[in-house]
């Protein structure tokens, strides 16, 4: 995908997976925007289903409005993402 930077607009993937994930459901389909990176790290989702050596990809804490999730609230929500969990949205796309 390529190095994400802070104020670019992603979308969480939607998918919903039979094992262990760290997406958080109420941000799965959601857009966001990038904060900042946090460093490479090994797929959590791999590591709980025991894999010897588990990919290691760029996370990402991703920034949600509130009200986007929840109805309500004037607020951001922060989540810590890896880069296989998000794709970019294109400019014209909401």
């Amino acid at each position: 995908m390529g190095e994400l930077r802070a104020g670019e607009r992603v979308r969480v993937r939607a998918g919903d997976p039979a094992g262990h994930t760290r997406v958080p459901r109420y941000v799965r389909g959601q857009i966001g925007r990038i904060v900042e990176s946090q460093g490479s790290w090994a797929l959590a989702d791999e590591v709980a289903a025991g894999v010897a050596e588990p990919r290691v990809e760029p996370v990402y804490t991703v920034a949600f409005a509130a009200a986007d999730l929840w109805g309500e609230g004037d607020h951001e929500v922060t989540v810590d993402l890896w880069e296989s969990y998000i794709e970019p949205v294109r400019k014209d796309e909401t």
